[in-house]
């Protein structure tokens, strides 16, 4: 693989829901940036929540680690006076990229508030951010269609709208079968999408994240690794073990097979993410 196409390295981490536990994401960050990344992006609560934790988080890697900060916004619960807030908050530290993201539905928002928000999708929220400051711009995409849409072809209709209204690079939600992203991406460029698409992949370290995460996240799950559950599921050391040894054959392949990147879902666990990375061939 040349210099040129060589496979971009990054990751996310989230600021803890408690204040109390606030400082310990510095020291993820500081061991994350240890593995030199090209950028770590860092998530945004439902609705708009802990946005100023957001803030906080990516001027430290951006202004003390001197690592590429990408700051995640959601717009579904928010209105264009909260949008204003939150960019003006972030361009005051400099950081000037964001994942931009429509967000799940807050679980108090009515059918009302629903249907009549200010921003229906992700390429609304891009429009808006791009009339009035100057970012750029990530967007989220779904291997395995996001869950809301009728059909695969319409949810890529609508991925190349968002790209249209300005997002220059992709970032995939998590999948577990590569084969499902190899396909989409031939699937977007059939359709005119040519921006990267970085492979997004969270290592799956315990039986309970196939209950939570996966299961939340609506992703497939391959009968290799459904394999892998009922053999070690049981035993949490054999377990996690075999969730590295997984993600790592599974990363292995995307970079050579040239993926334009892999995002790591860290899950503010840098020593599995250490692991991992320490175990690829780039």
């Amino acid at each position: 693989m040349s210099e040129q196409n060589k496979t971009v390295l990054s990751f996310e981490i989230f600021p803890p829901k408690k204040d109390d536990d606030f400082d310990g994401v510095f020291s993820v960050c500081d061991k994350l940036a240890e593995l030199h990344p090209a950028f770590i992006s860092c998530t945004y609560g439902a609705g708009g929540s802990r946005s100023k934790k957001t803030v906080e988080v990516t001027d430290y890697i951006q202004n003390k680690l001197g690592i590429e900060a990408i700051a995640h916004m959601t717009c579904v619960g928010n209105k264009k006076e909260d949008i204003d807030a939150v960019a003006s908050e972030l361009k005051k530290v400099g950081v000037t990229h964001v994942l931009a993201l429509r967000g799940d539905r807050p679980k108090d928002m009515s059918d009302e508030q629903f249907e009549s928000r200010e921003f229906a999708h992700a390429s609304d929220l891009i429009t808006y951010l791009k009339k009035n400051d100057d970012f750029k711009f990530a967007g989220a995409c779904y291997p395995e269609k996001h869950p809301e849409a009728m059909s695969k072809r319409g949810d890529i209709a609508n991925l190349k709208r968002k790209v249209e209204c300005g997002a220059s690079h992709l970032i995939s939600q998590l999948f577990m079968d590569n084969d499902v992203y190899y396909e989409f991406q031939e699937q977007c460029l059939a359709s005119g999408i040519t921006v990267p698409i970085h492979a997004g992949i969270m290592p799956i370290t315990s039986a309970k994240m196939v209950s939570t995460t996966i299961a939340m996240s609506g992703t497939s799950i391959p009968k290799a690794f459904s394999d892998l559950v009922v053999k070690y599921g049981d035993n949490n050391d054999d377990m996690r073990k075999a969730g590295v040894d997984y993600a790592i054959r599974q990363l292995q392949d995307l970079i050579d097979n040239g993926a334009d990147g892999i995002h790591i879902y860290s899950m503010n666990k840098p020593k599995a993410t250490k692991e991992i990375v320490d175990a690829l061939r780039f």
